[in-house]
C-alpha cells in the first residue's frame, strides 16, 4: 500500500466490538485475566495497550520496519534507547545535535561512565577514524538540527556494518518517514519526536522508534515495559489523528519552506539561507539522493547581529517565537538563546552556531501571507 493509505489503515481497522471507525481511546490502567495465571493480549497499560499498539504498529508501517515503540517523549525515547548499551561504551554523536540530546549524552550519560565524542559525519573519513574497539553508537541526526547538514547514511551504515558490535540510529524528526526511511539506507534504528510532524498539531508530547531486526525490537521492548517510558492511550489517540493526514501536510511545509527560502536568499537583509532543497546547498545533490523532500524546517543567517536578529522576531506577526516545530502554525526560534542555550557556549560556537542564526518552522497558512509578513518584519530590521 501506498504512504498516505498506510497512514490512514496502518494499525487502525475499525474496532471489533462496535465498529467504531477510528481507533478507540482505551483509558484503562489494567486489563482483566481470564484466570489467575493466564492473561489476554494485554494485562497492565505500562506493558501494553491497545491504543499504543495501533500507532507502535503504524509507525513501523511508515519507516519500513518490523517494530515499533511509543514513548512518552523524544527524549524518553531517547534515553531508553541509549540504555541498551553498558557504562564504557564510546558513542559517536553527530557534532551539530538538538540540544536536548547534547543535555543528555554530556550531562547524563557521560557522568555514568559512556565515553561521548562529537564527530562531523558527513566527513566518513573522520568517522572511521573516531572507531575504537570499545565503540559501540554512531547517533545521526540528518538534516541537523539547526545547521541543516545532511548525513549519507548508507555511507555511515556501511562503515558501522564493518564493525558487528556498532549500532546506528538516526534522529528523523526534521523530515518524518514521508521524506526519509533511514531503515532502508541500512540503519539499524530511526527514532522521532512525534511532538513534531507526526503529531503536526502542537497539541501533545510523544516519541517513536522503530527497528528490522525483531531480536533488537526485543530488546527495546523489555526497556520500555522496565523503564515505564511511555504514553498514555490519549497521546497516543492524538498521535495517531495526526498521523492520517502527515503526507498532505508535509507537502504544505515543503511547498511553504521552499518558497520562503527562495525570497529569503534573495533578500539584500539576509546573509545566507540553510535548506536542502536550495541548489546553494551544499548537500543538494546528497538531499535529492537519499531523501524524497526536504520537509518544512530551515535557518538563516540575518545580515548584522543581535540587534537585527530580534528586530526581525519582534516585528513578524504569523511566526510565534516558540521552540519546538511541525505543526501547522508556523513557528520561529532563535537557537543561541532558545533550543541550543543550554550548550555551553564554547561548544556553541564549535558546533558553528552563530548569534545571527535564526531556525523557522514553516507552517501551512496561505504561502503569501508568510511572504507578506516576513517582507514586513524585514522592513523593520536595522541595515
Amino acid at each position: 500500500m501506498h504512504f498516505k493509505t498506510r497512514a490512514i489503515h496502518a494499525g487502525q481497522g475499525p474496532d471489533p466490538q462496535y465498529g467504531a471507525v477510528m481507533t478507540p481511546v482505551f483509558q484503562t490502567s489494567t486489563f482483566a485475566f481470564t484466570s489467575p495465571d493466564e492473561s489476554g493480549e494485554f494485562d497492565y497499560s505500562r506493558s501494553g495497550n491497545p491504543t499504543r499498539k495501533a500507532l507502535e504498529i503504524c509507525l513501523a508501517s511508515l519507516e519500513g520496519g518490523t517494530r515499533g515503540f511509543a514513548f512518552a517523549s523524544g527524549m524518553a525515547a531517547t534515553n531508553t534507547l541509549l540504555m541498551l548499551f553498558q557504562a564504557g561504551d564510546h558513542f559517536i554523536v553527530s557534532d551539530e545535535c538538538y540540544g536536548g540530546t547534547y543535555r543528555i549524552m554530556m550531562s547524563v550519560m557521560k557522568s555514568k561512565g559512556f565515553d561521548i565524542e562529537f564527530v562531523d559525519l558527513a566527513d566518513i573519513a573522520a568517522l572511521e577514524a573516531a572507531i575504537r574497539p570499545e565503540t559501540r553508537l554512531i547517533w545521526i541526526e540528518s538534516p541537523t538540527n539547526p545547521l541543516m547538514k545532511l548525513v549519507d547514511l548508507a555511507a555511515v551504515a556501511t562503515v558501522a556494518k564493518r564493525h558487528e558490535q556498532i549500532l546506528t540510529m538516526v534522529d528523523n524528526t526534521f523530515l518524518s518517514p514521508y521524506f526519509q526511511n533511514p531503515l532502508e539506507l541500512g540503519i539499524d534504528v530511526v527514532m522521532h519526536s512525534t511532538t513534531k510532524y507526526i503529531n503536526g498539531h502542537s497539541d501533545v508530547i510523544g516519541g517513536g522508534a522503530v527497528v528490522k531486526d525483531p531480536a533488537l525490537g526485543e530488546r527495546i521492548y523489555f526497556l520500555q515495559n522496565a523503564m515505564g517510558s511511555v504514553p498514555g492511550p490519549w497521546d497516543c489517540f492524538l498521535i495517531l489523528r495526526g498521523i492520517k493526514t502527515l503526507a498532505i501536510r508535509m507537502e504544505e511545509h515543503q511547498k511553504n519552506a521552499l518558497g520562503l527560502a527562495k525570497f529569503l536568499e534573495a533578500h539584500p537583509k539576509i546573509a545566507g539561507v540553510l535548506h536542502p532543497g536550495l541548489e546553494s546547498h551544499p548537500q543538494y545533490e546528497l538531499a535529492r539522493r537519499q531523501t524524497r523532500g526536504d520537509g518544512g524546517t530551515f535557518s538563516f543567517y540575518v545580515k548584522g547581529g543581535v540587534t537585527q536578529v530580534y528586530a526581525l522576531l519582534e516585528h513578524l506577526r504569523l511566526f510565534a517565537q516558540a521552540v519546538s516545530l511541525g505543526g501547522v502554525e508556523s513557528l520561529i526560534e532563535y537557537p543561541w538563546t532558545m533550543t541550543h542555550g543550554t550548550i555551553p557556549e564554547a561548544a556553541r560556537r564549535e558546533m558553528g552556531l552563530k548569534e545571527n542564526l535564526v531556525r523557522v518552522s514553516v507552517g501551512i497558512e496561505a504561502l503569501e501571507d508568510l511572504l507578506e509578513d516576513f517582507s514586513q518584519a524585514l522592513d523593520c530590521v536595522p541595515a
